[in-house]
């Protein structure tokens, strides 16, 4: 996982950077979720319901196998100084490794060059044969450590459970209905370079046909915490039902938001989930209590440093996250037609300018014929385009005014675009009546505009 950005100024880097039991077949919910749209000062009807497809279980992916995986990025880290950082041949030795697993296996691969910091990274592309070429499902991991170690957790641990789940495809021959592809990416401890270099490198009409992108970035922590990426409700779903599974409960992911290969593919409206298993942060007594592990101790005591090797894994989280890999391709690559996530969804389309450094904006939607309350899970979906997302900051009001702050500014966010989900517990306001967005830019020198809003009830 990459570090947050700490930009000079205000100026950009060149570039713009062995499960319990086996899953019984689940329901699963679409990844584009129909909605309707409501004009500025109109009211939206809430969207309706398909059907429900069914998924086949996937294999159990062998832990021993994932293990090797790992035995080979160390070995190739110690033959090669030591880590597998960007332009450095042990990096390269891992794409080559990764590579000539997936083309004996049947896949059709292909190398993405690009140049940052003075030399040529590279990300590796595989594509499965079949599926429905315009509705892809991809599963992605960067594959580069940082110069201070082997980055085993980090991320040879994402890196070689993509792999095996990969394998696993190969090996049951699956006939998926969606397209599966995967990644493995470079550069991402520079700033996510690798996976911006491929997110620009497609064409909109490309952007348009991936159903999701699954992203997998330290799933073996050695005190580790079961987190879920909270931003496709049906990858979300998808991935905390398989723990449910298991009775392994599970938390929202914070530590990473934005900070791993995900964020470049929500950041052009691409679905996203994942999964985490805790970097640097402390776990709380609480978290200690429902996983086990040490109160006190980061998830990852060797983050970012040399000592993060082999032994620098739990098998547990390992495993259960390698399979909960394979659940969710099998899951969300089967066919059929499928509902949207559970709730009322109200939309505003309409752009609004946001204007540089200037009086705050806000855009309405018009709620009724609701009963009662709003709900205390209240989901606020915003697609804003701004060239500099720390200048930005964002509330939701209710129709009586009162304001619910869902991001503040940050002079250290450099990056690009919000699309995010927010939660608000709403549950004491009427939920009929005129919602608003307001949006402020603080800063000076960036732009942007509200391409649209949603709230799903």
């Amino acid at each position: 996982m990459t570090l947050s950005p700490s930009p000079v100024g205000r100026s950009r880097i060149s570039g713009r950077s062995g499960r319990v039991a086996a899953i019984a077949a689940v329901a699963v919910a679409g990844l584009l979720a129909g909605t309707a749209s409501a004009s500025a000062g109109t009211t939206a009807a809430p969207a309706s319901a398909g059907a429900t497809a069914q998924a086949l279980a996937a294999p159990d992916i062998p832990l021993a196998n994932v293990k090797a995986h790992l035995t080979q990025f160390s070995s190739i880290a110690a033959a090669n100084g030591g880590n597998r950082a960007h332009g450095r041949p042990g990096y390269k030795a891992s794409i080559d490794y990764v590579k000539a697993k997936l083309d004996a296996a049947g896949y059709t691969t292909s190398l993405q060059t690009f140049t940052t910091s003075g030399a040529t990274g590279y990300n590796l592309i595989a594509d499965w044969p079949g599926g429905d070429p315009n509705k892809i499902v991809m599963a992605g991991a960067h594959l580069d450590s940082v110069s201070s170690g082997a980055g085993i957790n980090d991320n040879g641990s994402g890196s070689a459970a993509v792999l095996e789940s990969a394998l696993a495809v190969s090996r049951a021959q699956l006939k998926p209905d969606k397209h599966l592809r995967f990644g493995w990416w470079g550069a991402e401890e520079l700033g996510l370079v690798g996976s911006k270099a491929y997110v620009n490198s497609l064409p909109s009409t490309e952007r348009a046909k991936f159903a999701g992108y699954l992203n997998f970035d330290m799933i073996g922590s050695p005190n580790p915490g079961y987190f879920v990426y909270d931003d496709d409700p049906t990858i979300e779903k998808t991935f905390k039902d398989y723990f449910a599974g298991l009775g392994v409960p599970t938390e929202i992911e914070t530590e990473g938001d934005g900070r791993s290969d995900h964020a470049s593919f929500k950041n052009v409206g691409i679905p996203v989930g994942g999964l985490f298993t805790g970097a640097s942060r402390t776990k709380s007594a609480a978290q200690a209590q429902k996983w086990g592990g040490t109160a006190g101790q980061a998830f990852d005591r060797c983050y970012h440093s040399s000592c993060d090797n082999t032994a620098n894994i739990s098998d547990t989280a390992l495993d259960r996250n390698s399979d909960a890999v394979a659940h969710a391709l099998w899951t969300l690559s089967a066919g059929g037609t499928t509902p949207p996530p559970t709730g009322d969804v109200y939309e505003n389309t309409t752009p609004l300018a946001i204007p540089d450094a200037g009086a705050a904006v806000t855009s309405p939607i018009t709620v009724s014929g609701r009963t009662g309350n709003a709900p205390a899970t209240l989901k606020v979906s915003v697609n804003i385009k701004h060239t500099w997302r720390g200048d930005v900051v964002i509330d939701l009001l209710a129709p009586d005014g009162t304001a619910y702050r869902l991001k503040n500014s940050s002079s250290g966010d450099s990056a690009d675009n919000i699309v995010e989900t927010y939660t608000v517990n709403a549950s004491s306001k009427p939920a009929n009546g005129t919602w608003r967005l307001r949006v402020q830019d603080v800063a000076r020198q960036d732009t942007g505009s509200l391409t649209s809003w949603k709230l799903t009830f």
